[in-house]
């Protein structure tokens, strides 16, 4: 129950029985009281059962996650007061915005929002233990621990007393053995235990072949879903998690964008239409805001050499600046007087002593770099005034600290646009550069070669008498360079020149009325920003002593800054919140410091609009210890603008200036709008003060050309001084943009002459030309037209309890462009100690948090482990390298959470079919689109001679048994072993003799007749081929089987007793070692051995003649049965007849010119498919000779198929993908000796799209072995004929096959748009080879039915002779189309041809033959995929195999890639080939790359180990073997992501 429901009382008493639960009440006692207590307030729903009620009540927050609430309530103080306030946060706290925040997620917990927590495998993320993990090095607090815990204890007793009516509930459901990790369900924060008994259920269920191991491998996390779609099985946790994503997405969202999209044949990218109902500005146009004059004093030197040189001749012993060393004790003082002679001795040394005198090193006007630690000021003071008098320009850097610094490279950058040759550092500062091995410095990644100059005293020349730097009046002249980090990363250097370094310390000086010898305690970087124009310039034009206190101080000694202040009765302090924070966390360890003395506490950062509760805290708590509220002076500060506006300190008594509390929502549109309605999302805003004397400041639209705001509008805020930057060096166009910016009006005309600065500061102007900033240029995130703040994000993810779970001062937001929009990133670093649970429900309750507040949905929420995001110099988050690391892929989080379904409000609109009129080309014998129908035919097999002696045989075997008499001798077959060598040949007559004994083995052992079927269990080789002839002879179906693996048994032999079952087969032919392995007992464990068939083995056969060859009555009569298992899983057995096996063996002996002086070397497998003709039947028919090398040899040597068409100058070779895979990544440029000048063709044999990619690739590779460019193409078969197109032999008559470039947009949509080569969304398709003889295809409408035009994509539709005659038997789907082998077009057909349907998707396009062959012109078929295998999303057609590309090019690290759909969602699974720390980068790469190519969102994605994607024997992928196994929890995932 949340407080905020209750009346005062309640609360009171409420805290007053906690008190009792700390003591000794009873369980029982405490329970009837505390519901007879809140039963007048609990609001009763009639006819609901008590019990039930309160399991949906949501439940009270914790304390901890809401300080604010809690402490808010007076009877609370005195459990808070053991946490004083130093356990307050730092630069983002704020009281209002955590209940705000805490209100925000309390709606949410009313939806009772349940989001499936991601998978993950144990041994992937071990965080080290707490203890083994230094904290980071933060920019910000480490928390005070010891209030944390006790306020943890406190609030866990709280929370236990208040849920103890659910748990008893859970724990009888559970009953008392469930395992925590298996029932760990996440619903936000509601009762955790219901889920426990499904859990268990699942968890110890054995799925598959493997037990899910709850404890060691995965953890089991489900969820309770209330409801299930009918329809929807629900088999494990993989789909419970899907349903439950399912029923998240399903939740309402809010109205979405108008669609960027229209659906016409180009979608046009539109731009959203603004919101009619958001606030626009109404005030009129502002008026430029001048500050104060600036005053003339007459003692103000004419340049600030010339003041140094006053006070350090004039008042050589006053102190100038004081260091600290590591304890914060004072350890050198430099006076004025020592400043000015070693200043001197600098430049003269770097004047005269570094070159010869002729040819000095530095001459006046040269850069020159300055390299100190932050922890010593005094060196860098001298070089940097030695630099001014010397007239050479200082350029200020950190100190690199490896050779890899985030942001180092762009440093280098900036030195070589500096024309940078020289560093100036100190001794100890140079021993600690990292060193070569012979002990010279490194060279720093993307930086100039620099020679080193120590500046220590020792080693600097005194000047002589008479030698004095030229101090001239301060001009225009370059004075220093300042660096700056854009958002992007790039470094750029602002240059002040001595005019502006001047101005502005006058400006300072008249702005802070600093006076002669007043202390000042600076605890910033004094090389950059308000730490050098306070500390160092500005201190030696007032004479001024400083007191710097370095970070590395801060970190040992908090309190360090404080203590100066009071030791030294400092006048001005120069801070930022992170220092007040740090003393407040500090601050009991010193109780009697006073903070009287001080006038001026300037907070630097005070324009971030969350400086003010660290202001509002600071003060609360020294207000004590003398801290006067008129001395907190917030200030705007930016690298090219310097100080915008400070506030003054105020007269004592004078009332606080006013705060501005502005509606997000108004901020989010650029428009200041006092905050009234939702007091959540408020942001609460302090001002800076007024704009510096002299100048002037315009507020101007952040983006476009910089037109004036009006007066209640945000802008980017612009000033224009004589103190202020006055370029970038070297970067003259971006110069132009930023400091000679003149301010036009609404008309567009310029407003005065002047020319303003931008300051890269958001903000306006308010009442009493206060100045108030709200924001960064280089932290706004415009999203959907709408702008937000990072810092505010930040602030919004921290108001949730993150203390558990992240470290507080390392969080990184920015946003990434994806699909036309900028998307949001959250990136934060994990406590080594925080649960996965606790990371995922932050990661949930943050999304709520920021969707809540600021209506905008953040993309991506990762978490890292501790100290590993990139760091800058002085500790803080270097955002833009981080933004990189994420883009590349190498940020490496240990959680993530991404939510495109909630964010991309972008798409196209699905695309609706038409009723009624489908696609199809030709309506009522019009053509309606294309210019011709698409058909394709090969050459006419009556037209070709064929004077061959085969012609007269019309069986196979008779053409075996007329070639054993005519050329008995002839070798048909050579089979190659792995090494190279020939382990087994076949001539016409040995092979006719070996068919004739074996078929009298059928006959007298199997007791066969004509016409049973028979299995062949054989590896790949000769046995296989004689088997074959030796069931034709018998007058057998001969049925090819791959044989089972010994090693994967339970995987293979299940598929063998399938087919064997399907095909009815009557016997099994095989070898001995196979018999064995059949009636294994290991055989017996997959399968029931005792049901096999009889079992022959052909290893040892009788000299047995057979009486007869059987001879089939008609050609028609069945030939053989090829069982293949397709890529959808699905296994079908085909009827070839022997007039088909003829035919087909006539095409391809026509197209290939195969005749018997031939040789031809196959590396297929021979089971099925054109794969087995090859092996089994060409040669027969043929007469060429084979030379069988079995692919599986070629994992034991890569070289063997190259090596052997190299020896046998093969001219033609036939492989499948896998085989070229396996030799273009193995031997990569290892092919010494082999020479393939000799390979006329290399014909891939596949039943897929072209590989193009792989071909192509192939060529390059063995291009300089002599493998011509021309040879590599490819084949298409399909299931209901399995040679339809076949390459020609180069040099023959025929042309090469050709390649166009398709316009992806229009595929979706069943078009083909051809396009230029490298236009975006272009698909490389090549042809799959020349259509054989007597084929004919057409392109058909699946849906109709009816022809196509040549620019639509259709199904393939065949006709020829050698077509299958029918399904045997269609094993998993038994009602598939009997219409596969004898179909007719709808209509358009009038000579109502008999087509067979290939199943695949392909065009075809007329194209010119090669110039060679007289300008003949030919149909190329163009293969696009499989129709089974197309994705239906959004109404339009994916294939797989386009998503698949775009993943597999997105990391190096993803070996391997697939992709399915499962209830709507696409499911994209990678396998990683990195380290398992890379998992989790691939999560976004991924989704963000199927989203900008493909305009599809991706639900879950699925990381696995190397190999898991199934493979077939043809290299083609599994999918849906690969889908059933996910669904069924079988693929051991590293690790699952479920985008929101």
């Amino acid at each position: 129950l949340g407080f905020h429901t209750c009346p005062k009382q309640a609360v009171g008493s409420l805290y007053f029985f906690l008190s009792l639960v700390l003591g000794d009440i009873t369980q029982k006692g405490y329970e009837k009281k505390r519901a007879k207590l809140l039963a007048p307030y609990v609001p009763q729903t009639q006819g609901v059962d008590p019990a039930l009620q309160k399991e949906s009540k949501p439940q009270m927050p914790a304390p901890s996650a809401t300080p604010a609430s809690a402490s808010s309530s007076s009877s609370a103080s005195k459990f808070h007061r053991a946490r004083s306030g130093g356990a307050r946060d730092e630069r983002y706290r704020s009281d209002i915005h955590t209940e705000a925040v805490q209100a925000a997620l309390a709606k949410h917990k009313e939806q009772k929002m349940a989001l499936p927590m991601p998978t993950k495998r144990r041994s992937t993320f071990v965080q080290s233990p707490a203890d083994a993990c230094t904290p980071p090095d933060t920019s910000s607090a480490s928390e005070d621990e010891g209030s944390l815990r006790r306020q943890a204890a406190l609030s866990a007793a709280l929370h236990q007393s208040l849920q103890n009516a659910e748990s008893w509930i859970n724990r009888s459901i559970q009953g008392s053995s469930t395992s925590s990790s298996a029932s760990s369900t996440l619903s936000h924060g509601e009762g955790k235990g219901t889920s426990g008994s499904l859990a268990d259920v699942f968890a110890n269920t054995r799925i598959g072949r493997r037990w899910v191991r709850t404890e060691k491998l995965l953890r089991v996390q489900i969820v309770l879903i209330n409801s299930f779609p009918p329809g929807v099985p629900v088999s494990s946790r993989v789909s419970t998690k899907i349903q439950q994503l399912l029923n998240t997405l399903k939740r309402p969202k809010r109205p979405p964008l108008k669609e960027f999209f229209v659906d016409d044949f180009e979608e046009i990218v539109e731009v959203p239409q603004p919101d009619p109902n958001q606030p626009k500005p109404e005030g009129r146009q502002m008026t430029p805001v001048k500050g104060e004059p600036l005053g003339v004093v007459c003692n103000w030197p004419p340049a600030l050499e010339a003041a140094l040189q006053r006070w350090g001749t004039t008042q050589a012993k006053c102190p100038c600046l004081t260091a600290l060393d590591v304890t914060g004790k004072p350890v050198y003082t430099l006076t004025y007087g020592k400043l000015w002679s070693r200043s001197l001795k600098l430049a003269y040394t770097l004047l005269n002593k570094l070159g010869t005198k002729n040819e000095p090193v530095l001459k006046p006007g040269d850069r020159v770099a300055l390299v100190y630690p932050n922890n010593d000021p005094v060196m860098f003071m001298v070089a940097f005034y030695g630099c001014l008098l010397a007239e050479v320009i200082p350029v200020p850097i950190e100190v690199p600290l490896t050779r890899k610094d985030a942001g180092g490279q762009q440093i280098g950058f900036l030195l070589g646009s500096c024309g940078i040759a020289l560093a100036l550092t100190t001794e100890v500062c140079l021993k600690g550069l990292p060193k070569t091995q012979n002990g010279e410095i490194v060279q720093f990644k993307g930086w100039p070669r620099l020679k080193w100059v120590v500046t220590d005293s020792k080693y600097l020349s005194k000047s002589p008498k008479d030698w004095q730097p030229n101090i001239s009046a301060a001009g225009t002249e370059p004075a220093y360079i300042e660096y700056k980090t854009s958002k992007e990363g790039s470094v750029m250097g602002v240059t002040v020149s001595r005019i502006a370094m001047l101005s502005h310390c006058q400006a300072l000086s008249q702005a802070c009325n600093y006076s002669e010898g007043e202390t000042i305690v600076n605890v910033l970087d004094f090389k950059k920003d308000a730490g050098l124009w306070h500390g160092i310039l500005t201190n030696v034009m007032n004479k001024l002593h400083t007191i710097s206190v370095p970070y590395s101080v801060m970190k040992t000694c908090p309190l360090s800054w404080v203590q100066r202040v009071h030791a030294h009765k400092a006048k001005v302090a120069l801070v930022k919140c992170r220092d007040l924070h740090w003393a407040m966390m500090a601050h009991r360890d010193q109780r009697d410091v006073s903070l009287s003395s001080l006038r001026m506490l300037i907070v630097t950062d005070g324009a971030n609009p969350w400086s003010v509760s660290s202001c509002d805290a600071f003060l609360s708590l020294f207000q004590s210890h003398g801290l006067k509220p008129e001395a907190i002076c917030p200030c705007a500060t930016s690298p090219e603008a310097m100080t915008i506006a400070i506030r003054r300190p105020g007269v004592p008594g004078a009332p606080l200036p006013g705060r501005a509390i502005l509606s997000m929502n108004g901020l989010s549109f650029g428009v200041i709008r006092v905050n009234t309605e939702d007091k959540n999302s408020a942001l609460t805003v302090q001002d800076v003060g007024h704009v510096m004397p002299g100048g002037m400041m315009c507020i101007v639209k952040p983006d476009g050309p910089p037109q004036l705001c009006k007066t209640d509008e945000i802008g980017e805020i612009c000033v224009s001084s004589r103190a202020g930057g006055m370029m970038y060096y070297g970067l003259a166009g971006v110069t132009k943009n930023t400091f000679e910016v003149i301010p036009v009006n609404s008309a567009g005309s310029p407003v005065g002459e002047v020319p303003f600065v931008r300051s890269g500061l958001l903000g306006f102007v308010g009442p009493g030309s206060l100045v108030f900033v709200v924001g960064k240029m280089d932290g706004l995130l415009t999203v959907s037209g709408r702008r937000h703040n990072a810092d505010d994000i930040v602030a919004t993810g921290l108001a949730v309890e993150s203390i558990k779970t992240v470290y507080r001062g390392r969080i990184a937001v920015f946003s990434v462009s994806v699909f036309y929009d900028e998307r949001i990133v959250v990136v934060a670093e994990q406590r080594p100690d925080a649960s996965e649970e606790d990371s995922f429900q932050w990661m949930s309750r943050v999304l709520q948090a920021i969707d809540s507040i600021h209506q905008v949905g953040v993309y991506c929420l990762a978490l890292v482990p501790a100290n590993t995001l990139p760091k800058t110099p002085l500790g803080g988050i270097h955002i833009s390298q981080t933004k990189q690391h994420f883009l590349e892929g190498s940020l490496h989080p240990c959680n993530i959470l991404m939510c495109p379904h909630t964010c991309v409000t972008n798409l196209p609109k699905p695309r609706q079919k038409q009723p009624g009129v489908g696609p199809a080309s030709v309506m009522v014998g019009n053509l309606v689109a294309g210019k011709r129908i698409a058909q394709a035919s090969g050459r006419d097999l009556g037209q070709i001679e064929d004077n061959d002696l085969v012609k007269k045989h019309q069986f196979l075997t008779e053409v075996l048994q007329w070639r054993a008499q005519a050329t008995p001798d002839h070798p048909l077959f050579l089979l190659l072993n792995a090494k190279g060598t020939t382990v087994c040949t076949a001539t016409c007559l040995q092979l006719h003799k070996k068919a004739e004994r074996i078929a009298s083995v059928l006959c007298d052992k199997g007791h066969l007749n004509a016409g049973d079927n028979v299995v062949l269990l054989y590896p790949p080789g000769i046995e296989l081929i004689t088997a074959f002839y030796g069931c034709l002879y018998a007058g057998c179906i001969p049925v090819t089987v791959r044989p089972p693996h010994a090693q994967s048994l339970t995987a293979t032999l299940p598929t063998v007793r399938m087919i064997v079952e399907v095909s009815k087969a009557a016997c099994i032919l095989t070898t001995q070692t196979l018999m064995r392995l059949l009636k294994s007992r290991e055989a017996a464990a997959a399968v029931d051995v005792k049901t096999w068939p009889t079992i022959i083995d052909t290893d040892d056969l009788p000299r047995k003649r057979l009486s007869q060859i059987y001879k089939p009555p008609t050609p028609e009569m069945l030939a053989y049965l090829d069982f293949s298992v397709s890529t959808t899983g699905m296994l079908t057995g085909v009827k070839m007849s022997h007039a088909a096996v003829s035919g087909l063996c006539r095409a391809i002996k026509l197209q290939c010119e195969l005749y018997s002086s031939r040789q031809i070397a196959i590396c297929l497998d021979p089971y099925c498919g054109l794969g087995f003709v090859l092996w089994c039947l060409c040669s027969v028919y043929s007469g060429h000779q084979s030379i069988l090398i079995p692919p599986m040899e070629l994992e034991s040597n890569l070289f063997l198929w190259l090596s052997t068409v190299s020896q046998y100058k093969i001219r033609d070779t036939f492989c499948s993908y896998s085989v070229m895979e396996l030799c273009t990544k193995g031997l990569g440029n290892q092919a010494r000796g082999i020479n393939l000048s000799c390979v006329r063709t290399c014909v891939v044999v596949a039943e897929e799209r072209p590989r193009v990619s792989l071909t192509h690739s192939f060529s390059k590779l063995f291009k300089d072995i002599g493998l011509s460019s021309r040879a590599v193409s490819t084949t298409f078969g399909s299931r209901v004929n399995v040679a339809i197109c076949l390459q020609v032999p180069k040099g023959t008559s025929g042309p090469d096959p050709t390649t166009v470039y398709v316009d992806l947009k229009s595929l979706r949509h069943d078009r083909v748009r051809l396009v230029e080569r490298g236009a975006p969304q272009s698909l490389l398709l090549s042809e799959s080879g020349k259509i054989l003889p007597g084929v004919k295809v057409v392109i058909v409408n699946p849906e109709t039915k009816g022809p196509l035009g040549d620019s639509h994509l259709g199904e393939i539709w065949v006709n020829s002779p050698h077509t299958a005659s029918g399904y045997y038997t269609i094993y998993d789907n038994e009602t598939l189309q009997a219409d596969h082998f004898n179909t007719r077009l709808s209509f358009g057909d009038a000579a109502q041809t008999l087509w067979a349907r290939t199943g695949y998707l392909g065009f075809v396009r007329r194209t010119e033959l090669t110039a060679a062959s007289g300008g003949m012109r030919h149909d190329a078929l163009y293969v696009v995929g499989a129709l089974d295998e197309t994705l239906e999303l959004r109404g339009l057609r994916y294939h797989p195999i386009d998503i698949e590309t775009s993943v597999s090019r997105t990391h190096r690290s993803i070996a391997e890639c697939a992709v399915f759909t499962w209830t709507n969602l696409l499911v994209v699974v990678v396998e990683l080939c990195g380290c398992e720390q890379e998992a989790l980068d691939l999560v976004p790469l991924v989704t963000n790359v199927v989203l900008e190519e493909h305009y599809l969102i991706v639900g879950v994605v699925v990381v696995v180990d190397p190999g898991v994607i199934p493979i077939n024997s043809r290299g083609e992928k599994q999918r849906m073997h690969l889908r059933d196994s996910f669904l069924a929890d079988q693929l051991d995932p590293i690790y699952v992501a479920y985008n929101m």
